[in-house]
């Protein structure tokens, strides 16, 4: 899948794989995406040359932001989709690129409201069992 239509499929997708109820509770938030993971993040996380991400959360997640969030122009929080990872992981997993999109999404818009990874890998066996 090329760079264009990956970047509309994001878009389509959106936050469509949040559950409703907490869809309208995503404030400052935006979707980006990257071709791959830049290798300063790959040092910065501390990863494997063998490890993979496919997506990054990076903000103040909801649970943590006081009554002063939001003055003086506070940037939207960005939850950074990798293409190339992706598309790596659909192939290899032999499922949808929109499926591993969606649930890229789930996954960091869960570290938007305050889950650390722990608590959304957990989350995310319990969704599919």
């Amino acid at each position: 899948m090329d760079w264009t239509a990956f970047k509309r499929l994001v878009a389509d997708v959106g936050f469509s794989p949040v559950p409703e109820k907490f869809r309208g509770l995503i404030e400052n938030a935006a979707l980006l995406v990257e071709d791959d993971v830049p290798e300063e993040t790959r040092r910065d996380m501390g990863l494997a040359k063998d490890e993979t991400l496919l997506g990054l959360y990076h903000g103040i997640p909801r649970t943590a932001r006081g009554e002063s969030y939001g003055i003086a122009g506070t940037l939207p929080d960005t939850i950074t989709l990798y293409r190339r990872p992706i598309l790596k992981a659909a192939e290899e997993d032999g499922i949808p690129v929109q499926r591993v999109v969606e649930e890229t999404i789930w996954h960091e818009v869960a570290h938007h409201f305050g889950l650390n990874e722990d608590e959304v890998v957990k989350r995310e066996k319990s969704k599919r069992s």
